[in-house]
């Protein structure tokens, strides 16, 4: 049986990725929990609005935030390459 498996130091980011990733991980965190709270409010105000097409929509913006702010987290955690060490 052949194994798939990516091991540390097997592969390298690009410098887009890593670019990008070094701008991000300046936004604090809490950044995206609040970006996924203030979507579930505007998402509540669009739904006591009687704006229910909105509602839907805002209201699964939180998920991707949350998303993003996980992300962001591994990456100030463990670096964007596991080839790199600090």
């Amino acid at each position: 049986m052949t194994d798939y498996r990516v091991s540390q130091g097997d592969v390298q980011e690009d410098q887009i990725t890593a670019a990008i990733e070094k701008v991000t991980a300046q936004v604090p965190s809490s950044a995206y929990l609040a970006a996924a709270l203030a979507s579930m409010a505007v998402s509540v105000a669009f739904k006591a609005a009687k704006k229910t097409d909105m509602a839907l929509f805002v209201g699964q913006w939180a998920a991707p935030f949350l998303i993003l702010g996980i992300y962001n987290k591994l990456v100030k955690l463990h670096g964007s390459d596991g080839t790199t060490h600090a």
